[in-house]
């Protein structure tokens, strides 16, 4: 059998080894029942169908011609890095700088990634994604997230 996109074959492979990987290691906690779910069944219920997209991905990249293949590029470093680098901020930053500031620095530092920077989309996205989070995780799930600076002592 023919590999007709790479592109597809490999990010199908990817999806069904990190959804198998959730879904086994979903096992080792409670699944309790459909009425009160236990910890692993969301986890493993989000494996299966990441596994079954991934199927149907890979099914895709064998049976489906594009043209030149969809060959794989080189692996993109400065988003990589860049990501990750804010990503690992935020981690440090929540704790200090609380929810309302650290989130607009990881949007901010995210957008930078890109090829195409607008302060005005990064802001916009900022103040959604802060208002929207703020919205869920604290109102909604009653979650104890900072959201100002401790030296604010608030």
């Amino acid at each position: 059998m023919k590999i007709k996109s790479q592109r597809d074959f490999w990010s199908g492979v990817m999806f069904i080894a990190v959804g198998a990987a959730f879904a086994w290691g979903a096992t080792t906690y409670s699944f309790g029942s459909s009425a009160r779910p236990g910890p692993a069944y969301f986890p493993f219920g989000l494996g299966i169908i990441m596994a079954i997209l991934g199927a149907l991905v890979l099914f895709k990249s064998l049976t489906i011609e594009t043209e030149g293949g969809d060959k794989i590029g080189s692996i993109a470093w400065k988003p990589l890095i860049v990501i990750l680098g804010a990503v690992a901020l935020f981690g440090l930053l929540l704790p200090r700088l609380g929810m309302f500031i650290t989130l607009p620095i990881l949007v901010f530092i995210s957008a930078y990634a890109g090829d195409e920077f607008h302060f005005g989309e990064a802001a916009a996205n900022a103040a959604v994604l802060t208002v929207f989070c703020w919205l869920v995780f604290i109102k909604g799930l009653s979650l104890t997230i900072p959201l100002w600076p401790t030296f604010l002592g608030s």
